[in-house]
């Protein structure tokens, strides 16, 4: 059983930044690879970024450059550092350790 908890989304104005964390339980945490994905309201969800057990990442062509994932694994924890962000970054983001197990979400606006 993982139990995977979102945080640190907001309202931010375009061109700010934002990191998002995910704190993982139930599990041991560096056996897994990890990933965010994100979902706009009537859009299908997409794959933002992922990073392996060997930290290995891998990005969205819209997000790279802007953000980079990075994990923690003696806090059980990955984050995603959001830079330059614009408007079509706005959605709900998820983290996953891309095995069925999700995060509640976390809802990030980019609006002036």
């Amino acid at each position: 059983q993982v139990q995977l908890v979102e945080s640190g989304g907001g309202l931010v104005q375009p061109g700010g930044s934002l990191r998002l964390s995910c704190a993982a339980s139930g599990s041991i945490f560096s056996l897994y690879a990890m990933g965010w994905y994100r979902q706009a309201p009537g859009k299908q969800r997409e794959l933002v970024a992922t990073i392996t057990r060997g930290d290995s990442t891998n990005y969205a062509d819209s997000v790279k450059g802007r953000f980079t994932i990075s994990r923690d694994n003696a806090k059980n924890t990955v984050y995603l550092q959001m830079n330059s962000l614009k408007p079509e970054d706005t959605a709900v983001y998820y983290c996953t350790n891309l095995g069925g197990y999700w995060g509640q979400g976390t809802q990030v606006t980019v609006s002036s």
